[in-house]
């Protein structure tokens, strides 16, 4: 699998290629960072449930709370572990279909411009340091490659329908760790 800047591969992370992805449209810039975050089951963390799930694989009998995603095809670009480590499972010149209906200031289907980052947690726990710098890092890595102007929660591009990433989540800490133009941060208080 190429990893140079063109194929949206990066060589510093894990890859394990989902199939839940399709085309960007022609002629749009990727200029969204979308934060998410994700346990499965609810609430636990490790195993390999995120990635079956991102790879068509999860048995919905496995557990209770598998029932509801059963035919489920979704991906991220991106997944943070609790230990730090990351994992690509959609080329960023792609589009991974992490958003679902969205907008974000009057644009619809975030899909399309934008690069979906989850984090191994839940809406009302804390995350680790270690997502913290796998995260920054990332994101400072992206910023080199694409003309990201913004960055938003899963909550604040689908209100009503996802709360992710939650309280739990520290936007200053992000915010200070990436050196993204003024206003990158829309719907944060700090």
């Amino acid at each position: 699998m190429p990893q140079d800047a063109a194929s949206g591969w990066l060589p510093f992370a894990r890859h394990v290629p989902s199939p839940n992805f399709d085309s960007r449209p022609l002629g749009v810039d990727i200029d969204l960072l979308v934060i998410h975050c994700i346990a499965l089951p609810p609430r636990q963390y490790g195993g390999d449930a995120i990635e079956r799930l991102f790879c068509n694989r999860l048995d919905p009998h496995a557990h209770p709370a598998f029932a509801a995603l059963d035919g489920l095809r979704v991906s991220a670009h991106f997944v943070v572990q609790r230990d730090g480590v990351l994992t690509q499972y959609v080329s960023c010149a792609q589009r991974a279909w992490h958003a679902g209906q969205s907008q974000f200031f009057g644009r619809t289907r975030c899909n399309d411009f934008s690069i979906g980052i989850e984090l191994e947690g839940s809406d009302d726990t804390p995350f680790e340091d270690a997502q913290y710098d796998t995260l920054i890092a990332l994101g400072a890595q992206l910023l080199q490659r694409y003309p990201l102007r913004a960055v938003a929660g899963h909550s604040d591009i689908a209100p009503g329908r996802k709360t992710d990433p939650g309280t739990g989540f520290d936007w200053k800490r992000l915010k200070n760790g990436l050196a993204l133009p003024a206003g990158a941060f829309p719907f944060q208080r700090f």
